[in-house]
Parts: C-alpha cells; sequence; structure tokens
C-alpha cells in the first residue's frame, strides 16, 4: 500500500508540473497576440468620415453582388454597429443622425447642430478648427442638406435652407463641394452669398471641379455645381464623388496640422425613398469607388483613420431570394421610409479597433474628437 501511495503522489506531481508549463505558455503566446494587435504604430492626424446615408447592411451587400469590382468594403479589418434612434424617436432621420455624428449628442427629429431645446451644441468642426485641423464636407445633395449642413450649422429646422447657406459663409469649413447654388444666389433676401464667400476668402466654382488647372492653395475652396441636389448616377452625374474626393484630400493633406473630411453619398437614400433598387444601387458603387479613393490615401499616408458609416438605413432593403430559387436574388423594399435597424461602421487606420462593437452613434463623434485632441496634446 504505501509503495503505491508513493507511485501516486511522483505520477501526480510529474502531471502538476505539466499542466503548470502548458497553463504558463497559452498566457504568454495570449499576452503577445493582444500587445500585437492593439498596439497601434502612428497617431491619427488626419480623418475621412464617409456616411452612406440610407446603407444599411443589405445595401453594402449589394455592392458585393452588383458591383464588377471587388468591393472596397471588403478592405475594412474592422467592423461595429451602430445604434441609431434620435431622441424623439425610434426612427431617426437623416439631420437627428448627422447631429448624432457631428456634435455627439441625441436630439429631435429635424434638429441641425441643436439639442432638444433648440439651444446651439459645438460640432466637430468647430472644435478641432481651434487646434489648426483643416476642415471639408462633399456631398451629393446639397450642400445645406440635413448631412453636410449638421458639420457646420445651428438651425432647429433642417428645412431652414437659406439660413443654412447664410450659416456657411460664417463657418470653419475649408473646402465644400455639392449642390445648392440656387441657396447662395438667388434668395427671397436678395444676399449674395457667392459674393460673400469670396470676400470670407473662398474661390468659388459653379460650373465643374478643376481638370486642367491646380487649384489656389491659399484660398478656400468652394464647389456648388447644381441649383439642388447634384444629378443622379443614372442621369450622367459620372466621377463627382470620387474626382472631387481626390481633390479635397490634395487640399486639405496641404496642412501640417491635420484634416478632417466628411463626405456623403446622399442618394442611396434617395433610391431608398422611391423603391428603386436600380437608382439605390448605382448610388451605393459609386460610394463603394469613393471608399476605394480614400483608403487607397490613407494606406500611402499612414497616418490617416478612414470611418464609413451610415445615418440610419432607407427602405427596409433586403436582398430575397427569387421564386424560390437560392441562386437568384432579386432587391425588395418593405418601406418608403427609413428603418430602426443597426448600421455598420466600418474602419481602417490608426486607432481603428476603436470601433469595433456596438455603441449608440453618438460615440462616433467623441471617438473621433478624443483621436484628433490626443494626436495635438502630444
Amino acid at each position: 500500500m504505501n509503495l503505491f501511495l508513493k507511485n501516486y503522489k511522483i505520477v501526480l506531481l510529474i502531471s502538476i508540473f505539466f499542466i503548470s508549463c502548458n497553463t504558463q505558455q497559452e498566457v504568454t503566446v495570449s499576452k503577445t497576440t493582444n500587445n500585437k494587435v492593439s498596439t497601434p504604430t502612428k497617431k491619427v492626424k488626419n480623418i475621412i468620415f464617409l456616411i452612406g446615408d440610407g446603407m444599411g447592411l443589405s445595401e453594402v451587400s449589394a455592392s458585393q453582388f452588383y458591383n464588377t469590382k471587388t468591393s472596397n468594403f471588403e478592405r475594412f479589418p474592422v467592423i461595429g454597429l451602430s445604434k441609431t434612434s434620435s431622441a424623439s424617436d425610434l426612427i431617426t432621420d437623416s439631420a437627428a443622425g448627422a447631429t448624432a455624428f457631428a456634435s455627439g449628442i441625441k436630439t429631435y427629429n429635424g434638429a441641425l447642430g441643436v439639442n432638444t431645446d433648440t439651444l446651439a451644441v459645438k460640432t466637430i468642426v468647430e472644435e478641432i478648427s481651434k487646434i489648426g485641423i483643416s476642415t471639408g464636407i462633399i456631398s451629393t445633395s446639397s450642400i445645406v442638406h440635413a448631412t453636410p449642413a449638421a458639420f457646420y450649422t445651428h438651425t432647429k429646422k433642417r428645412s431652414m435652407y437659406e439660413d443654412i447657406a447664410a450659416q456657411l459663409v460664417t463657418s470653419d469649413i475649408d473646402f465644400f463641394a455639392g449642390g445648392g447654388i440656387k441657396y447662395f444666389n438667388d434668395r427671397k433676401d436678395k444676399r449674395d452669398l457667392i459674393l460673400e464667400l469670396e470676400q470670407k476668402g473662398f474661390s468659388i466654382n459653379t460650373e465643374s471641379l478643376p481638370k486642367n488647372t491646380k487649384p489656389d492653395f491659399n484660398k478656400k475652396q468652394g464647389y456648388l455645381l447644381a441649383s439642388n441636389g447634384m444629378p443622379k448616377m443614372l442621369e450622367g452625374r459620372g466621377d463627382f464623388l470620387t474626382n472631387a474626393t481626390k481633390l479635397a484630400l490634395e487640399i486639405l493633406s496641404s496642412n501640417e496640422e491635420g484634416f478632417f473630411l466628411m463626405i456623403e453619398g446622399s442618394q442611396i437614400d434617395w433610391g431608398g425613398h422611391d423603391n428603386d433598387a436600380e437608382y439605390l444601387i448605382s448610388e451605393l458603387i459609386d460610394f463603394d469607388n469613393t471608399i476605394g479613393v480614400a483608403l487607397d490615401f490613407a494606406e500611402l499616408d499612414g497616418e490617416t483613420l478612414v470611418i464609413v458609416t451610415a445615418d440610419h438605413e432607407t427602405g427596409g432593403f433586403t436582398l430575397a431570394q427569387d421564386n424560390g430559387d437560392y441562386n437568384k436574388i432579386k432587391p425588395v423594399f418593405s418601406t418608403g421610409g427609413h428603418s430602426a435597424t443597426m448600421v455598420p461602421v466600418f474602419a481602417k487606420g490608426p486607432n481603428a479597433n476603436d470601433f469595433g462593437g456596438i455603441y449608440e452613434n453618438t460615440s462616433i463623434y467623441n471617438k473621433m474628437k478624443s483621436l484628433f485632441f490626443e494626436n495635438n496634446n502630444n
């Protein structure tokens, strides 16, 4: 019996030794792996923030099935989910959704840059301009439409377009491109905001983006290329969004302090409202191509964070099987309005890992602001 107990103790001690060694080895490997993932190589100097208005996960999926090229969405290593409800409604509109991104608050549907008491709240553009960051906005809608306007205006109703245009003149925006000429030079108050913008140091073009000439880097740049919203892709808008993005990046990146650029694919939303799949998908692919421009710039630069998301989903869009055939899909809509589903957030670049997980849309503002100020203070 004593011999048995002695042998048993020896076997037990040997087993404990090997288990201890294996456990320690696993912990060491785990720590090494975590350190490799979480340590950023560079700080964030620039942020390119792309908003696909009305773009839910099914819309993103359409870019894979209907695009002749590999979707640029597949280039993102980090994906999160954003909750989109506004302060007033379960289903947000674009104004409240964009204000969440621009100012970090939940507000009522229709509000731009104001809280639920209609009091002005600071935008990220106003805050980072104080530390020398250049700022720009691009949109395929009018530049005074809800999403771009949220980044420079404080207006209790999104439909106050002439008031919003006047606020662009006195804003901190350094570059803008989109439609909306009539709100600047065909106004009820007879003000010529084109002239006022030029007096504020802007070079304004109402014909086209520059083709063979270099922009004046000593001036701010403004491009108003349609009376209201820009034409649809199906109507021949062409490469406006990609070319405006390239131009903005060339101009804004000349600032050694960094830049913030918001780019909106506005008409994905309009195609959803119309329940027009061809319209929606053509706008989505144009937006996808623009994401490619942003990612190409960021990969070469090394200090640029690219974030892509949506303010909400529109149309209750899905890709359903066609007549029971699992090899055929057809676009289907469930509503002519917005839906309450969470929307995806894609991120690539320094600190991209900050954008994984599930969070409120206001968190995107908080994350972007902290990255700019962290870079500026160190």
